[in-house]
């Protein structure tokens, strides 16, 4: 089990209170990896509030499923020349007939480049022992400042300050 942070911990209601909160933690010089947003689901605001770069995955996803399909197209061009089959007067290399293979291996790697994309990505950048209430699944919004002493304090009035519903200090 992570060893937990010290810090504080506010619970909000509004989305507009929680992002003038999040520009404020900003404003004090927190770096984004120090402070955790919580929200029950995706926001576009809160996105822009914090500054969450572009998720990497989709280069991953992209870079593999050309590679799936560039891959299936030159395994069979290569296949069909090496042992050419003479059916009808086609030509060696129908590409129309590639198509349905090239498609197969473009979607199976993708899919798999993904999960795996997700699953490295998750680990790397996995914030243990940052604190977590379940209501911020539910109805409420999450800001966990990581912070010790008398930053707590400031941070706690912060809070207070742009509306929180409850702020509680973590202790390590």
């Amino acid at each position: 089990m992570a060893k937990a942070l010290p810090g504080v911990l506010a619970s909000f209601e509004h989305i507009d209170a929680a992002i003038d909160a999040i520009h404020a933690v900003k404003a004090a010089g927190v770096k984004r990896g120090d402070f955790s947003v919580y929200v029950s689901h995706p926001n576009h605001e809160i996105d822009d509030a914090v500054g969450h770069p572009t998720s990497p995955v989709r280069r991953v996803t992209l870079f593999m499923g050309l590679t799936g399909t560039v891959s299936a197209f030159s395994m069979a061009i290569w296949m069909n020349r090496d042992w050419p089959v003479l059916v009808g007067g086609k030509p060696i290399v129908a590409l129309p007939a590639f198509v349905v293979p090239g498609f197969e291996l473009t979607v199976l790697l993708a899919a798999l480049s993904s999960v795996a994309a997700v699953i490295i990505f998750s680990r790397m950048w996995d914030q243990k022992g940052a604190a977590y209430d379940g209501r911020f699944s539910d109805d409420r919004i999450g800001i966990f400042v990581a912070a010790d002493g008398a930053k707590q304090a400031s941070f706690e009035q912060l809070f207070r300050e742009k509306g929180a519903v409850e702020v509680e200090r973590v202790a390590a």
